[in-house]
């Protein structure tokens, strides 16, 4: 395992912030490129809900406003009870006024921050919808090497980790950015209305919160970088080990894998430890320096009640306000850290709307309606790299019907030739034609519906033996999948299965072996009924009774029809009509197989050194 991928961060969902969320703050930090266009960008998704968020604004802000103002409300009912009880006279009128007006104003408060929260969840998860179907159209026009480039737990990751990252910030920070602003605003508004003296106290301990908070969160930044460098070492060493786990078993390294999930394990456990034993020493200080804050306050306030400055309901009324005062701090602290993860998760979403898509399709586009199975390759030439061609001035003519092997040592461009048939790559020269129309004048819809596959990497997917089959045509009858099975020989297996055609396979299908996988997709391929039909190699790793069966299946499926056979064991393909034999990227001999092997060439040396290797395997079975 790459180093490369152990230490990839993790992106995480963003979530609910509150008071306690300076662990979480303190992470490390996926930052974007490009902050400010990024951002910039994601705003035009939410341009079509201007008028929801404008709604969001104005609910936000009234019950922030309505909960701001309560203090101070209660504040003067403690005024007129102490005034009561000192022999001036209860005022149960005005108490039962302000309680009542106090009610209203929590209701209010209450009904605006639910308006709000589901105005907001509406406005996230349709952005969200309107870019994550962006994507999946996006992701269907990218050309196979995009593919063949990326890591798909890369792809999956943008897919999955940054939509939810961008769809959690949305619904929750950006409200909660808001409601912080407002607060603390309005709070230093109405401190100062009570007392500029006691604000300037409350005020002056902000400084050393900043400071304590900066010290702490630059020592546990570098125990949380360790935490997740150590959590993914940990993830990519149980990956191997259950996804190898026969060969741990088998070659006895059980116990030094059991060693170094020890190390790793207690690495992680050392800095998890030490980064929340760190951080969280951030919430005690605080409060201690709120405490002094409070100390402050009363003291100076009980001074002020004493000389008349202030009523004893202001002060109750300053301590809410001052317990306030921090809280939209460290909201604001949370909240960058998400925003700057969210903007990066953005960033990275639309780094694969940006990709550069296939060749368009023209206008005049075609459709081939009764293919023959006729290709021909002129002058084709094509490089992954511009200045390393692959492949230079290839010809071939095939006609209708016709069996054509490829072979050739690794490398030599085999599976290449078959991609540029299917245009997963485009040509940087020449033309291939199929039926005499050139395949970049064809709908690729059109073009790839012409062609079956069989490869030896065999592809099913976590479903029923019955819907894996009828993948290979929409619309297909059981009848129809039933009697592809026959014809593949699939059909006596699936019936010993305890659920026969309904019997699930798993993700990895490994609860059928490796022939029974091929029969299938085979019989996938005879359902989709094929005009050109490509196999790759399809009996290389199944036993020689399997084979049988296989070929026996394969040589229905290609009767009558034009097939590519990408051939590593020359014995397979004799009976073919041509043989194409490459070598770094060029056909080097074309023919049947007893001319290639009459004339003594690179096709004879292959031959020869493969049927010499196989009488020396078999030499030493027999010794």
């Amino acid at each position: 395992m790459s180093d490369k991928r152990k230490e990839e961060p993790q992106m995480r969902p963003a979530m609910p912030m509150g008071r306690g969320n300076f662990g979480r703050g303190n992470m490390p930090v996926q930052k974007a490129k490009d902050f400010k266009g990024t951002l910039y960008r994601l705003t035009h998704y939410l341009k079509p809900h201007k008028y929801r968020l404008l709604a969001v604004l104005l609910a936000t802000i009234l019950s922030t406003v309505f909960g701001i103002v309560a203090p101070d409300l209660m504040g003067k009912a403690t005024t007129i009870l102490f005034n009561g009880a000192t022999g001036h006279g209860m005022q149960f009128g005005a108490i039962l006024h302000i309680l009542l007006v106090l009610a209203i104003l929590y209701i209010f408060s209450s009904l605006f921050t639910y308006v709000q929260q589901y105005v907001m969840a509406g406005v996230a998860q349709k952005t969200v919808y309107e870019l994550r179907k962006q994507v999946n159209d996006k992701l269907s026009r990218l050309p196979l090497k995009f593919y063949d480039g990326r890591p798909n737990g890369d792809i999956l990751s943008r897919f999955i980790n940054d939509f939810d990252n961008i769809s959690n910030t949305l619904q929750q920070s950006l409200a909660q950015l808001i409601s912080a602003v407002v607060t603390f605003v309005g709070v230093i508004v109405m401190m100062l209305t009570i007392s500029p003296l006691m604000t300037l106290v409350v005020v002056l301990t902000l400084p050393l919160s900043i400071i304590v908070t900066r010290v702490i969160a630059k020592k546990s930044q570098v125990f949380f970088k360790g935490q997740q460098r150590s959590l993914g070492k940990l993830n990519a060493h149980v990956e191997e080990m259950y996804t190898g786990h026969k060969i741990v078993k088998v070659y006895g390294h059980e116990k030094k894998s059991i060693n170094q999930f020890k190390e790793i394990n207690e690495q992680l456990y050392g800095f998890a430890w030490k980064s929340q034993y760190v951080s969280g020493l951030i919430m005690p200080l605080m409060n201690f320096i709120g405490n002094i804050g409070y100390l402050l306050v009363s003291v100076i306030g009980g001074l002020l009640v004493m000389k008349r400055a202030i009523e004893i309901g202001d002060i109750q009324a300053f301590i809410q306000y001052a317990r306030q005062f921090s809280q939209p701090i460290t909201q604001l602290s949370s909240i960058s850290n998400i925003v700057q993860s969210t903007i990066a998760s953005a960033e990275r979403v639309f780094e694969l709307l940006d990709e550069m898509e296939e060749v368009a399709e023209p206008k005049d586009a075609t459709v081939i309606e009764t293919p023959k199975g006729e290709v021909q390759f002129e002058h084709v030439q094509f490089g992954y790299k511009s200045d390393a061609p692959l492949i230079e001035d290839m010809n071939i003519d095939v006609k209708a019907g016709q069996t054509i092997a490829i072979v050739g040592p690794t490398g030599a461009g085999k599976t290449t030739l078959v991609n540029l048939l299917m245009r997963f790559y485009e040509l940087n020269g020449g033309k291939i034609t199929i039926d005499g129309k050139d395949i970049t004048h064809l709908k690729r819809s059109n073009l790839r519906s012409l062609f079956g596959m069989v490869l030896q990497d065999t592809w099913l997917f976590n479903g029923t033996i019955m819907d894996n089959i009828a993948y290979g045509r929409e619309g297909a009858s059981e009848e129809e999948v039933i009697q592809a099975a026959k014809s593949a020989y699939a059909d006596r297996f699936i019936r010993t299965l305890p659920d026969g055609y309904n019997t699930i396979l798993n993700e990895e299908a490994s609860n059928i072996s490796q022939g029974q996988k091929q029969l299938l997709t085979i019989a996938r391929a005879i359902l989709s009924n094929p005009s050109i039909l490509i196999l790759d190699e399809a009996t290389s790793s199944v036993d020689t009774r399997t084979e049988v069966l296989i070929q026996k299946a394969m040589n229905e499926l290609m009767s009558g029809r034009t097939s590519f056979v990408i051939a590593h064991r020359l014995s397979t393909i004799r009976e073919a009509d041509l043989i194409l034999v490459m070598n770094h990227g060029k056909v080097v001999e074309q023919g049947n197989h007893h001319a290639l092997l009459a004339k003594g060439g690179f096709y004879a040396e292959l031959y020869n050194s493969q049927f010499t290797a196989n009488s020396a395997s078999n030499v030493v079975r027999v010794i």
